[in-house]
């Protein structure tokens, strides 16, 4: 492990903001050559949707891998989060502008969808935490501070999950999964004390 651990030191942080950039243009140029299928516009926001619930994860699995396998990739978190909150947003934008496009249709599903509302709640829980993940916002909040503030990951990421669960039609095992990882690592995080 110590060897991996050395390796992932020498790799750049741009790297990983490259290559998490170059899956949504992918999205988009399979969109418009018809490679999404029938329904392009679900398919990207469904995508896109999943790619950031992944890296939701991802992020979520840093401390547990760290703690209990000795892999750290603490280097990461902090892109990994912010690819994520990107990933949300255009998902967000695709709904609103490609799928949706019309405002009062968009309030109407917030509050009348429950799937929507918890997407909602769990976007506007990340909004401080995209607009904190930089170096200034960390010494102008003081790292308790700041520490505090990015608990709200926890809830944002189990929303995020119920979102995908509530999402889908009949029972399907996949967004359950999903679930079930989030929730096995949020009980990672829980300190047994005795």
């Amino acid at each position: 492990m110590d060897r991996l651990n050395q390796g992932l030191r020498k790799v750049p942080i741009w790297l990983l903001y490259l290559l998490g950039d170059l899956y949504p243009g992918w999205l988009l140029y399979l969109g418009l050559t018809g490679g999404l299928g029938p329904d392009p516009v679900k398919a990207l926001e469904h995508a896109l949707g999943e790619a950031a619930l992944q890296l939701l994860i991802l992020g979520l699995a840093v401390t547990p891998l760290r703690r209990f396998l000795g892999l750290n990739l603490l280097k990461f978190r902090r892109s990994v989060g912010v690819l994520a909150f990107t990933y949300v947003a255009l998902h967000l934008l695709v709904w609103l502008l490609l799928d949706v496009q019309i405002l009062s249709q968009v309030f109407n599903d917030i509050i009348k969808r429950p799937y929507i509302t918890i997407g909602m709640v769990g976007f506007a829980l990340m909004l401080p935490l995209a607009l904190t993940s930089n170096n200034l916002s960390l010494r102008r909040l003081g790292a308790a501070r700041w520490r505090r503030l990015h608990l709200l990951t926890y809830p944002a990421v189990l929303l995020a999950a119920l979102h995908f669960v509530m999402l889908v039609k009949g029972f399907q095992i996949e967004p359950l999964i999903y679930l079930s990882v989030v929730l096995f690592l949020l009980l990672c995080r829980i300190r047994v004390v005795g």
